[in-house]
């Protein structure tokens, strides 16, 4: 099955009126509850130009909400005043000053390894200095920044493949894309290693700590039950990373296949594609030697 993403992320709100600043923290909107009780970490930007704001963190992401005056909706974005400078940057600052800290722990860790730019003094101050993107290609430039493994020709098509050393599915894709396509420079396949139970996990981290990891992975495709051991003496950070991806695309099928078309859309194919050749005419030319 493929699919393109086609959402809209971001929520901009261009205000005219004059700012006003909260005394007191106004009770948390009911939506903005269920969310603290998933485990969000809620904080309030306070009130500019009649809208309560709010940021909210959770495992590593960040959203911002501002609430109308009478509490009955909200919106989920970011503010600029009419001159397009960023309004939400500016609370960000105050709210990091005033806690010293505390709002950057709840997003340091996942917030490096999801590659979730945190707002701060590296966020652009003005709309005019955006540069906005579609969920497909926040989730392909997510997907390149994953920890991946090459296989084949670095001049030939590539398409990425979230694998679990334990699926079945996953050693079966790749025992069909081996000799008749990799091994002919027809693609290059990039294995984003992942562990859906704590076995494949310790089993991925080893395979990523591999200074040369394609050998060891062929010989396991193969069937060779000690070519990736289950050592728990590995760093498991690189395998979190990946897996952080997936939960933040919401992404829960191994093999999952991601790539960039010859059109220039990103296309995803759950579970073992059934028609590689198909694919593989959808994929840029080869890169020129």
């Amino acid at each position: 099955m493929q699919k393109t993403y086609a959402l809209l992320f971001v929520l901009c709100l261009v205000l005219t009126g004059p700012a006003r600043a909260a005394n007191d923290t106004p009770d948390l909107p009911p939506a903005l509850e269920t969310l603290a009780g998933q485990g969000a970490q809620l904080r309030y930007l306070g009130n500019e130009y009649g809208l309560d704001g709010w940021i909210a963190i959770y495992q590593g992401q960040e959203q911002y909400f501002y609430v109308t005056p009478d509490g009955k909706a909200m919106v989920s974005g970011l503010m600029m005043d009419r001159n397009g400078r960023m309004i939400t940057i500016d609370q960000i600052r105050r709210l990091r000053q005033e806690t010293g800290g505390t709002l950057d722990i709840f997003a340091e860790d996942m917030s490096s390894e999801d590659s979730a730019a945190a707002p701060g003094e590296s966020f652009p101050e003005k709309v005019s200095d955006l540069t906005f993107k579609t969920p497909a290609e926040q989730l392909f430039e997510n997907i390149e920044d994953s920890n991946w493994i090459p296989l084949g020709d670095p001049a030939a098509p590539v398409i990425y493949s979230f694998v679990d050393p334990q699926c079945p599915h996953c050693r079966a894709f790749m025992q069909d894309l081996h000799h008749d396509y990799i091994d002919k420079n027809a693609v290059q396949v990039r294995i984003i290693p992942v562990g859906r139970n704590p076995d494949s996990l310790k089993q991925a981290a080893f395979l990523l700590a591999l200074p040369n990891p394609q050998e060891r992975w062929w010989r396991h495709v193969e069937g060779d039950a000690g070519a990736l051991p289950v050592s728990g003496d590995i760093s498991q950070k690189g395998v979190a990373h990946n897996m952080a991806v997936m939960r933040a695309w919401k992404l829960d099928t191994t093999p999952l296949t991601i790539y960039r078309a010859k059109d220039g859309q990103v296309k995803i194919v759950e579970g073992r594609a059934r028609n590689i050749d198909q694919i593989v005419a959808d994929l840029p030319s080869p890169v020129a030697p």
